[in-house]
């Protein structure tokens, strides 16, 4: 499946619902901060030793993976919905960060 797929089910997914009109930049951004929370959560008390091992927990690595779709999931719709291309955004951040953060 590409992003692109990805995006189209997710357009799909609303439209069959009429989740359209619930989907407004307001609130798919805060569904993604709860989103982010609720993964941020599940390594509040982890040592960095713990965390860098979270996965190797059947039941905490199947919530990482969840609350990752999630994420992941709003900010896709988020995106569409405003017309941002994240490849393109995401490719022009970087090279931001090369000039800010100069290698050596």
């Amino acid at each position: 499946m590409t992003l692109d797929d990805l995006v189209q089910r997710l357009r799909d997914f609303a439209a069959a619902r009429d989740w359209e009109q619930f989907h407004t930049p307001k609130n798919l951004v805060m569904a993604l901060s709860g989103e982010v929370g609720e993964l941020t959560a599940l390594f509040q008390w982890l040592t960095p030793e713990e965390s860098a091992r979270a996965l190797e927990d059947p039941a905490l690595s199947a919530e990482v993976h969840d609350e990752l779709a999630d994420v992941t999931l709003y900010l896709l719709r988020l995106a569409d919905v405003l017309g941002v291309d994240l490849l393109t955004a995401a490719a022009a951040k970087i090279d931001r960060n090369e000039q800010r953060f100069p290698a050596g």
